[in-house]
Order: C-alpha cells, then structure tokens, then sequence
C-alpha cells in the first residue's frame, strides 16, 4: 500500500474549513462532552472519515456502544490510519490518538473493548469525523470502498 500523502495547513486554513468546535478537537487536543455527539447514536452502514482531511478511520461495522459517552471502535480502517502518542495530561497515561494523515486529535485507544474483537477500545470525539453512509461513498469520493458494505445476500441478487 502506498504511503499516504501527510497534510498540513497553517491553523488560518484549518479554521476556514472546520466548526470552532472541530478546529478546538482536531487541532487543539479539546474534548466534546461525554453523550453529546452527533456521531454517538449513528448506526447505519458507511466509514468514518477525519472531519479535517478526509481520511477514512473506521468502518461501521467496527463500532460498537461501550457505555463511554463517546463513539467506540475496536479497529481501525487501515494499520497507517491511527497515529499513537502517548499522554500524560490529567494525571493519568493513556494512549491518544491521532489521524494518521493531518495529524488531528482524534481521542484516544483503552484496552477495554471487546475481548473477541481484539480488546481494543477506540474512544473517538464525534466532531473529529464525519459518517459516510453507504449510498453516498460513491459521491463522497469513497466509492471504491462500496464493495465491502455488500451482504451476501446482496451479491447474491447480482
């Protein structure tokens, strides 16, 4: 796989294109309040993308309610998608995470998440992604990835 292109804008640019609230999670490390994100409750089929550039982070199926108050994954789209830093604000050490394209706060990894899945718990802030879902991929510029949001039984019908 190709080494994904890095993207870096001057924070003029950067709030040109993100809300106040996605420039302060994205690009200042802040934190939505826990159950207040858009993106908590979604379900439907599609990928999470960086709000800021764009890359793709998680697919829908990788979601899972964790009781956290934020959106929880147990894996990422791609190994290069997560970049890990560690972080020892708040007198505690925990993994932060960021996009592994712009470099975006995005929230930060537990080991608490589903056992059979890997164990992984990425806790994400709703305002640093955006839902795709299925039947826009293709406008949205990720229709390449259509294909893996087909059913058996969908293929099948084909």
């Amino acid at each position: 796989m190709p080494e994904t292109e890095r993207v870096e804008r001057p924070d003029e640019e950067w709030r040109k294109i993100l809300t106040p609230e996605q420039f302060a999670v994205l690009r200042q490390a802040a934190t939505e309040r826990p159950w207040s994100g858009r993106l908590l409750t979604t379900n439907g089929r599609g990928t999470y993308a960086c709000a800021g550039c764009g890359a793709e982070l998680f697919e829908s199926d990788t979601k899972f309610e964790s009781g956290c108050g934020w959106p929880s994954f147990f894996r990422t789209k791609r190994p290069d998608a997560i970049e890990y830093i560690e972080d020892r604000a708040h007198g505690m050490v925990r993994v932060e995470t960021r996009c592994g394209t712009c470099g975006g706060h995005l929230g930060h990894l537990f080991d608490d998440g589903p056992r059979a899945q890997g164990g992984l718990r990425y806790c994400i802030n709703s305002a640093a992604m955006r839902f795709v879902p299925v039947a826009e991929l293709e406008s949205a510029g990720y229709g390449e990835f259509t294909h893996l949001f087909t059913t058996d039984a969908e293929k099948a019908a084909h």
